[in-house]
């Protein structure tokens, strides 16, 4: 248990030593869920912040990104505007609680401008009859909370490919990607600032368009899918997910094409058990077609990119994976009285969060 303390210690005073010395960069990338609809607590669903020129941008919306959102300290009517790559309900379900509760009063609320949502066609619909939904609890804290309404009205946008959003010097193109021949439209986005870059794929099979518009980006951060032959070969349920996404091999083989200075990936959709040995197969899975810069991500993993490009695992994350018994976690740690490792990260949590935030960034 002392160990257990020390080592939890030591990665929070690690990851916040390193982040009180970098520069501020261009752009940063916070991966508030990588997973996928299973409602696992290690992964919330889909979700991806950006961070550049004073925008606040979401892409995707599923469970569990405003929880996200609010370990970050972000108030939550800080957002700017989200985009959708679909409209699988893994991507949108955190949809209306971002939209609902980032109206209510501050310190996590406080929204008086409308909330502003792009996505492909059918979006436009999804918050209209969202709206309808809840007409009655808006009503109601208009009446009697003296809301104001503007703070709860919607924007919402269906659209295609191209460039989609211009404010700031942050510039936001949508690009087609391949979910299977019925899931259409999907849409992956890439986001340009101060000549830097980052791509996020959305759900896709391995497309052509995706790499052209991927051609010269600072990071990649793409999807990917793993089975193992036993699931393939008697589940056609696991035949069909696969079918519908990337698979390692495959990824890699997109990240030698584009070379990208870091290839991270997010929506890890792993059919089985879902562990560190789950991931390192991944990984090598990855490794036989892509020998560059790579990162499995993790929920609240930020990535800075602006000359370099850095991962970091934020301290919100480090406390999270803390068991605390009879004290609560104060001053990023420094209070820590009695703590024990989770039963499933006694041979990785810790010591892996550890060797991470020491290990050398990605060129």
């Amino acid at each position: 248990m002392v160990r257990a303390r020390l080592l939890c210690s030591m990665a929070l005073s690690v990851c916040i030593a390193g982040v009180a010395g970098a520069a501020t960069p261009d752009i940063k990338v916070t991966l508030l869920g990588t997973g996928g609809p299973a409602p696992k607590l290690s992964r919330f669903g889909p979700a991806t912040l950006v961070e550049a020129g004073g925008e606040k941008i979401l892409i995707d919306c599923g469970r569990g990104a405003t929880q996200r959102l609010w370990q970050l300290h972000i108030n939550l009517s800080a957002v700017t505007a989200v985009f959708l790559t679909h409209l699988h309900s893994d991507h949108t379900v955190g949809i209306p609680d971002l939209w609902l509760t980032g109206w209510l009063p501050p310190r996590f609320g406080g929204r008086t401008a409308p909330f502003l949502i792009w996505g492909p066609a059918g979006t436009r619909d999804l918050m209209t009859n969202l709206e309808r939904a809840y007409a009655w609890d808006i009503q109601a804290r208009i009446a009697d909370e003296k809301l104001p309404r503007q703070g709860i009205a919607v924007t919402a946008v269906d659209i295609g490919e191209g460039v989609v959003y211009e404010k700031n010097g942050v510039k936001v193109a949508a690009f087609e990607v391949d979910h299977g021949d019925v899931l259409k439209p999907a849409l992956g986005y890439r986001i340009d600032y101060h000549g830097h870059s980052v791509v996020i794929s959305g759900d896709t099979r391995p497309t052509e368009n995706l790499i052209r518009f991927s051609k010269g980006t600072d990071v990649l951060i793409h999807e990917v899918a793993l089975a193992g032959a036993a699931a393939l070969s008697e589940s056609e349920s696991a035949r069909r997910i696969i079918a519908h996404h990337t698979r390692p091999e495959e990824a890699g083989s997109i990240f030698d094409r584009v070379r990208p200075k870091l290839a991270v990936y997010s929506h890890i959709v792993i059919l089985g058990d879902d562990s560190p040995a789950a991931i390192a197969q991944l990984l090598a899975a990855t490794r036989k077609t892509y020998d560059g810069p790579l990162r499995a991500g993790e929920d609240l993993m930020t990535i800075e990119i602006g000359s370099t490009v850095r991962t970091r695992i934020s301290s919100a994350r480090i406390r999270q994976r803390c068991v605390l018994r009879h004290s609560v976690l104060q001053n990023c740690g420094r209070n820590i009285q009695i703590l024990e490792l989770e039963p499933d990260s006694a041979r990785y949590g810790y010591r892996h969060q550890l060797r991470h935030s020491l290990e050398p960034d990605a060129p």
